[in-house]
């Protein structure tokens, strides 16, 4: 065993640190080292099995922490998608798979098992793919998501329906298998509503730390264990927790001490389904397997990108969405080995379909890399210009440029007042975001002068500079102070040098991007620390008016990096003394 150990964690850090710097993420590196150590490979490791067990906690611990962050009422928010989209990629992609199946010389009842099976996407695999790359924010994440939440619920009809595709159910009738469903699924949700809350405030919370850590692991593997006796996928026990658990105080406890557990248990998880690809059998039937790889790929792609663009998904986001999505499910090993257990597939087929599965597994995220360094860029780059048209455009009083999180705020409240606006964004993302909301954004790099007079500078009151980038706002306040003098040039300023070289353009109108949010904060933490609302609120306004008049004296010599320190010294002293005063009086 502790042989099995020292190889498992070996291999993993040579291979997940090569994968990481070669930029394909660290998935890749823990599958390839499965695969290394494994039957197919070295031998290091041949109790596949053994591993397989304990590595599906990590897959459990994913659903729970997926869970603690999802609220209820987020759930009902998604509805549409995951319902509407989801449905109808399990929908499609499992009938044309089935059909594809039945083509190739399965019969029917193999044949909707083996569509079903290969229609469901690895939560375990896409999930972290996309949080590696910050993209489950964006649309694509967000649809992705979505669809792998319906394939956890979608299980559960699965595991039920396939004794029944083999002519029997070893489990009794099926109204008592909906039942035994039903009741476990009431089982966590009470026990979770009414018990889990007791259990943690009669242990003390958080105070014994070890104890917490074991009560946070006994209600994910609970929850999971009461699921499998219901006859529900296991995985469905532990989310379901997680998203009861959402509501209450122990929630970011929870994370905390699940997620070590989590993370390398996951890891395991990907180097055993590295370790269960049988090579040899690719070896045999190179040709069968690799068809089978690609039709699998192919067909889920297509699906995906197709349903993606029918939601109204703009190109790089349908690319990316269908990329994220190709490969089968680590679900898929569960329920082949059920079929073939109740007769309903045989052993052959469902040795080649596993390794089907394994490969895509394999295959998927090198894809998705490949195309976030390569496809997506110029995807981005090409998609607004077929889509963006600026030439028509009614003139306004302002014009926002950069339409991200901090120009749509600006553009929220001029729309609650009933001011036209004209908003000009690179990032094609944003632009479809807003639109989907009713606001109108055009793409565009702002930093040209042709494209800032399509959406009305010349003739703008006000011009809103919100890009995150400096040197485009920079070269932007530049622009306006020569073309446009009409307008009034505001601008958000990344930090104090930033200010001072808008400046020197003639901008005073500036807002540094996180000193007003930091001011409110601040403010909050006195309050907490028992100063009155009042005193809180002078104390800030004090200290933001010092701090921005020392912006405009620093202005003069803010190349001296000796002279600026001092002057911050001094500062800080006679604010700390006025301060000191205004206490004592």
């Amino acid at each position: 065993m502790l042989v099995t150990l020292v190889a498992l964690l070996a291999a993993a850090v040579l291979l997940v640190s090569l994968s990481r710097r070669l930029g394909v993420g660290s998935i890749l590196g823990y599958l390839l080292a499965g695969v290394l150590i494994g039957p197919s490979g070295l031998r290091v490791v041949t109790d596949v099995d053994s591993i397989s067990e304990i590595s599906e906690l990590g897959v459990l611990m994913l659903l729970f922490i997926i869970g603690l962050e999802l609220r209820l009422p987020r759930i009902w928010a998604m509805r549409r998608a995951v319902f509407g989209l989801g449905g109808a990629q399990m929908a499609v992609t499992g009938a044309v798979l089935t059909l594809i199946a039945h083509a190739a010389g399965a019969p029917w009842n193999a044949a909707l098992i083996l569509g079903a099976g290969l229609a469901l996407s690895s939560t375990a695999i896409v999930l972290p793919m996309l949080g590696e790359r910050q993209l489950l924010s964006l649309m694509s994440g967000r649809d992705a998501f979505a669809v792998l939440l319906f394939q956890d619920i979608a299980s559960v009809p699965l595991v039920a329906l396939t004794p029944l595709l083999a002519g029997q159910h070893s489990h009794g009738p099926i109204w008592l298998a909906v039942l035994k469903a039903a009741g476990g699924v009431a089982v966590i949700l009470v026990g979770g509503r009414f018990v889990l809350r007791p259990v943690f405030a009669a242990i003390g919370g958080a105070k014994t730390r070890e104890l917490f850590t074991a009560t946070a692991l006994l209600v994910v593997t609970g929850a999971a264990a009461i699921a499998g006796a219901a006859g529900l996928p296991l995985s469905l026990g532990a989310f379901a927790a997680g998203v009861i658990l959402a509501e209450s105080e122990y929630r970011h406890e929870l994370q905390a001490d699940v997620e070590p557990f989590e993370g390398l248990l996951l890891g395991f998880f990907f180097m055993s389904v590295g370790m269960s690809a049988n090579i040899g059998l690719a070896i045999r039937e190179p040709v069968n397997i690799l068809i089978g790889v690609v039709v699998l790929l192919t067909v889920k792609i297509v699906i995906a990108f197709g349903l993606g663009r029918i939601r109204g998904q703009i190109m790089p986001t349908a690319v990316r969405f269908a990329l994220a999505l190709p490969q089968g499910s680590e679900f898929g090993f569960v329920l082949f080995g059920a079929a073939v257990g109740v007769g309903a597939l045989g052993h052959p087929t469902a040795d080649r379909t596993t390794l089907v599965v394994a490969l895509s597994m394999l295959i998927s995220p090198v894809l998705f890399a490949l195309s976030e360094r390569f496809l997506i860029p110029g995807l981005l780059k090409k998609t607004p210009k077929q889509t963006t048209d600026v030439r028509n455009v009614a003139p306004a009083p302002v014009v926002i440029c950069g339409f991200g999180r901090f120009g749509q705020i600006v553009g929220r409240v001029l729309v609650a007042r009933g001011i036209a606006f004209n908003a000009l964004d690179a990032e094609a993302e944003n632009i479809d975001l807003v639109r989907r909301f009713g606001h109108i954004a055009y793409y565009g790099d702002a930093t040209r002068l042709d494209l800032l007079r399509a959406v009305g500078a010349d003739t703008a009151k006000v011009i809103v500079l919100a890009l995150p980038d400096p040197a485009q706002v920079l070269k932007i306040a530049e622009l306006a102070r020569e073309h446009f003098p009409q307008a009034k040039v505001l601008a958000r300023a990344r930090n104090r040098r930033h200010a001072h070289l808008l400046m020197d353009l003639g901008v005073n109108a500036l807002v540094r991007e996180t000193f007003f949010s930091s001011l409110r904060l601040t403010e909050l933490v006195l309050r907490s620390l028992d100063f009155s609302e009042a005193e809180a609120r002078r104390t800030v306004a004090t200290f933001r008016e010092r701090d921005e008049q020392m912006l405009i004296n620093q202005h003069a010599f803010y190349d001296d990096e000796k002279q600026l320190m001092q002057t911050a010294t001094q500062a800080a002293d006679e604010l700390r003394a006025l301060f000191e005063a205004d206490t004592s009086t």
